[in-house]
């Protein structure tokens, strides 16, 4: 029984022991290639929720991923706890890296040395080409060293792929001092270089430095899988029963790899100081067209006439070109209409092509003859390193009347007639003219009485005529409005014009519908005709009528596609003119 004690109490002793935890790394490789990964192990005796310190890796290497495992014995009554960790790391340039001491708690690894380089998986970057026969290699170029800011540089990138890659990755990561695009698509070619042939692939991309001076970026990486020779292949473990297919590639061992170009180096010189135009425009080409619609017809008040500008550049992106909107002045009496501009890029001659497209409507108020000044606009010729200047030469513009326009009638001149002859209105389409002077030299002053009641009847017989006339005209005139000649014509007109404008509607054509319109109103209010569609759409109190005319409106001056169904319907029922549309349309509208 005393022997059973002693026993478990030495157990319990030896269970109670600290051990003497120790940390050490390990590497599978001592040789690998740039771009190629290696894996590190780290370990200590002892079982830790801690993880070790791999801050001082960072310096020299990427750290792709990292594991984490623990276990525990008991052999022959001997504890012993065991905690790995996994990192798998790439170097960031060649040459003999060491890996230094790597802390865990209280304990620290001892340091490794391991060379990058040589005859394995990948080359430098600063190559041109890949040498020694490296199954993978990457070379990047820039067209410049020296741009402007603000201008554009082409990198380009040749990757040398003489292996199968799997799940590959090509990015190229901006920054706040450039910017950065692919130009173009990839392109692929094949080589045989040093005994092997590769898959070459080529992708372009477009750098703009945002600022001057010194800028340094980060090359373009590569990441993917490669086959790793050093590990068991499952799919040759199986007789290579799944051969070049997807299965068998992902039954085969791999590896991750990372391959970077070197970093990227540019002397960014500013704006230079001949450089004296309101907009600063880098290109190595620019140029600038314009075309008019209607080119030579002729143009009528509230007609738009439009006008499209196109702002190409080489060297430039379409979002980096003016809007010309901004710069174009017009003369008092147009108002401008620019619509959305439309911006396109697209590879030319190995660099960015950007150009700028934008329809600005013209839209006269007056009459007359206008000019346009010329439009310029000043960019650097980034290829002679001189300040050029694109113009479009100045442009007259004749404008005539509103279609259906109509002259303000002026008041008949007043007659210098003696008031002696003051005319008196006896019955409709007569006058009656009484000379006084004569009138009192036909008899002596022993007629006046009866002179003096001839006068009174006949001014008897005036009002009476008078009173007559103008009760006939009371009763004749309805009946005369309808039934007159110019009435039936305007009924006539205004029937026509809402056929077109019908017609015009089913089609789809704005300017169509707005001559109708036009041609309409001055058969409703032909006093005084509207001359444009605001006009009729102020006269037409109605609310059925105003958003269609707006849309309408807008249609016209913008050029833009139009559908009419709004304004049929709207026009199903036209509208009926009032007396109190007869009494005010006399008045001119000043503003239409």
């Amino acid at each position: 029984m005393k022997k059973m004690i002693y026993c478990l109490a030495l157990l319990a002793a030896l269970l109670s022991q600290p051990a003497l935890a120790a940390t050490s790394a390990s590497l599978d490789r001592t040789h690998v290639a740039l771009g190629d990964t290696v894996q590190l192990l780290v370990q200590t005796d002892a079982s830790s929720d801690k993880q070790p310190d791999i801050t001082p890796l960072q310096r020299d290497f990427n750290v792709l991923g990292s594991s984490h495992g623990s276990s525990t014995q008991i052999i022959n009554g001997q504890v012993s706890s065991q905690t790995q960790v996994r990192l798998l790391l790439s170097p960031k340039h060649a040459g003999t890296l060491q890996i230094p001491p790597l802390r865990w708690g209280a304990e620290q690894s001892a340091a490794l040395e391991l060379t990058v380089g040589g005859n394995a998986n990948a080359q430098s970057p600063n190559a041109d080409g890949p040498t020694d026969a490296a199954p993978v290699a990457m070379s990047a170029t820039l067209d410049q060293k020296r741009p402007y800011v603000q201008s554009s540089v082409v990198l380009t990138l040749r990757l040398y792929v003489g292996m199968p890659l799997s799940q590959a990755s090509l990015e190229m990561p901006g920054s706040a001092d450039v910017l950065v695009k692919q130009l173009g698509e990839d392109t692929q070619t094949t080589e045989s270089r040093n005994g092997r042939s590769y898959q070459v692939i080529e992708r372009k991309y477009l750098l703009i430095p945002q600022r001057s001076g010194q800028i340094s970026l980060k090359g373009p990486t590569l990441n993917a899988l490669v086959q790793d020779a050093h590990m068991p292949d499952i799919n040759a473990f199986f007789g290579n029963a799944f051969g070049n297919m997807p299965l068998g590639r992902m039954m085969g061992a791999s590896r991750p790899i990372s391959l970077s170009a070197s970093t990227i180096a540019m002397d960014v010189q500013p704006r230079p100081a001949a450089a004296t135009g309101a907009n600063w425009l880098p290109a190595q080409k620019l140029t600038l067209e314009e075309s008019w619609r209607p080119d030579n017809a002729p143009v009528h008040v509230g007609e738009p006439l439009t006008r499209h500008l196109r702002l190409s550049a080489l060297g430039l992106t379409g979002a980096q070109l003016t809007d010309l909107g901004q710069l174009m002045v017009v003369p008092d009496g147009i108002k401008p209409y620019p619509d959305q501009a439309s911006i396109d890029d697209k590879e030319r001659s190995g660099t960015m092509q950007g150009s700028r497209d934008q329809d600005i409507a013209l839209i006269a108020s007056q009459p007359g003859h206008y000019e346009l000044p010329a439009l310029k606009l000043a960019w650097w010729d980034t290829v002679a390193n001189v300040q050029r200047e694109a113009t479009l030469p100045a442009r007259t513009l004749d404008v005539l009347p509103a279609v259906g326009g109509q002259v303000t009638p002026q008041p008949p001149p007043v007659a210098n007639n003696p008031p002696a002859a003051l005319p008196t209105q006896d019955a409709p389409g007569k006058t009656l003219h009484v000379d006084w002077p004569a009138a009192s030299l036909l008899a002596p002053s022993s007629v006046w009485p009866w002179v003096s009641a001839v006068l009174a009847l006949l001014w008897l017989g005036t009002a009476w005529a008078w009173w007559r006339a103008r009760r006939a005209r009371a009763l004749i005139a309805p009946t005369a409005a309808g039934t007159s000649p110019a009435a039936r014509v305007a009924d006539v007109s205004t029937s026509q014009a809402l056929s077109e404008l019908q017609r015009a509607c089913r089609d789809n054509n704005a300017q169509a519908a707005r001559q109708a319109l036009i041609h309409w109103a001055a058969g409703f209010w032909p006093e005084s005709p509207p001359r444009g569609l605001q006009a009729i759409a102020q006269r037409l109190v109605d609310p059925r009528f105003n958003e269609a005319l707006h849309q309408l409106d807008r249609a016209c001056y913008t050029g833009s596609t139009w559908q009419g169904e709004s304004l049929a319907q709207a026009f199903a029922q036209p509208p009926r003119q009032t007396r109190a549309d007869k009494l005010t349309s006399v008045i001119p509208n000043l503003y239409d």
